[in-house]
């Protein structure tokens, strides 16, 4: 980006609003991106934060929303069904934005969005939903948790067939997001709350 590009959205909200919203889209398009693998942390039903990296299959800045895939057995799915409070955070070193985003979540196995994400999914994307027993699984030795038939080649799509009962999709609806610009001449912060009685997103500049 060019530094006159540069200071516009530094000095501007809602560019900056939308470079935070661009920047995870091409994050869910682009498996090379930094924002293609977000931290997602939920709340356990003990009230401890869990987190993992997860894979961003894609972002509706309309709607509000991320997606990512999920194995319906995961403890994250459990932690969501306790509550759904949910954070997402990512950042990218060349763009020099972290983003942190927070919102509720849903987890949905049925659907026309579950069945194209389904199909969306390779092969051996779908493979990771056949493992037995469930991830999280306390175990003697270390293990995949895959059968040694589809473990380290490309499986059938009869053999992942069995699969598609344990996948699901994680939709986050995002209610706040926190933008951080790392700059030489001098750092930015802002903060953008939707406003749900307005049908807007409310910004502010924070102190970085």
């Amino acid at each position: 980006m060019s530094a006159a590009g540069e200071s516009l959205f530094l000095n501007d909200l809602s560019l900056s609003h939308q470079e935070a919203w661009q920047l995870l889209e091409r994050g869910a398009a682009d498996r090379h991106s930094p924002l293609h693998t977000l931290a997602v942390a939920t709340v356990t039903s003990e009230g401890t934060p869990s987190q993992r990296i997860m894979v961003l299959r894609a972002s509706d800045r309309a709607n509000r929303q991320l997606r990512f895939n999920t194995d319906l057995r995961a403890s994250k799915v459990a932690d969501i069904g306790h509550d759904s409070s949910i954070s997402v955070l990512g950042y990218h070193p060349q763009a020099k934005v972290q983003l942190r985003l927070s919102g509720k979540a849903v987890v949905q196995t049925a659907g026309d969005d579950v069945e194209t994400a389904w199909e969306q999914a390779s092969l051996y994307g779908q493979r990771c939903y056949l493992a037995d027993p469930a991830p999280g699984s306390v175990v003697d030795a270390p293990t995949s948790g895959l059968d040694p038939a589809v473990q380290g080649v490309k499986p059938s799509p009869d053999q992942v067939r069995p699969a598609r009962g344990n996948f699901a999709i994680l939709l986050v609806k995002v209610e706040l997001v926190e933008w951080l610009y790392l700059a030489h001449s001098g750092h930015r912060r802002a903060r953008f709350a939707w406003n749900l009685a307005a049908s807007r997103w409310d910004g502010s500049w924070l102190v970085p």
